[in-house]
C-alpha cells in the first residue's frame, strides 16, 4: 500500500483484514492438528513423538520456505497454492485422521474459501 492509503491490496477494508486474520488462524490450526494427529498415532510412543513433532515442523519449514509472505524461495501462484494445499489440506486430513470427519470437511471448506479470497485480493 502506498503512503496515501491507496494500493493494490485493500488493507483498509475490515473484511479483508478479517480474512487475513482468519488465514493466520487457519495456518496455526493446521500446525496444531498435525501435532495432535501425530501424538495420538497408535503406532507406539516413538512413532507418536516423531509424528507429533515432525509433521508440524515439516509443515512450518515448507510454509516458511515457499508459502509465507516473505518466503525464502518465492514461488508463482501455482506453487504457493500447491504448498498451501499440502499444509492446510494436511491439517484437514489430520482432523479426519483423529476421527472427526465433519470437522475435517468444515475446516477444508473454510480453508478453501479463505485461501481463494485471500489469494484473489492479494494478487489484484
Amino acid at each position: 500500500m502506498t503512503a496515501d492509503g491507496h494500493g493494490s491490496v485493500p488493507w483498509h477494508r475490515p473484511w479483508f483484514a478479517a480474512n487475513e486474520a482468519l488465514a493466520f488462524v487457519l495456518e496455526l490450526v493446521a500446525i496444531g492438528v498435525l501435532a495432535w494427529w501425530g501424538f495420538t498415532a497408535p503406532e507406539g510412543v516413538v512413532a507418536s513423538v516423531a509424528l507429533g513433532s515432525g509433521a508440524p515442523a515439516a509443515a512450518v519449514v515448507l510454509w516458511g520456505l515457499f508459502a509465507a509472505p516473505r518466503a525464502r524461495f518465492p514461488l508463482p501462484l501455482a506453487g504457493v497454492l500447491a504448498v498451501k494445499t499440502v499444509v492446510l489440506g494436511g491439517g484437514a486430513a489430520a482432523v479426519y485422521g483423529t476421527g472427526h470427519p465433519v470437522a475435517a470437511v468444515v475446516l477444508a471448506a473454510v480453508t478453501v474459501v479463505n485461501t481463494g479470497c485471500a489469494e484473489y485480493y492479494r494478487r489484484r
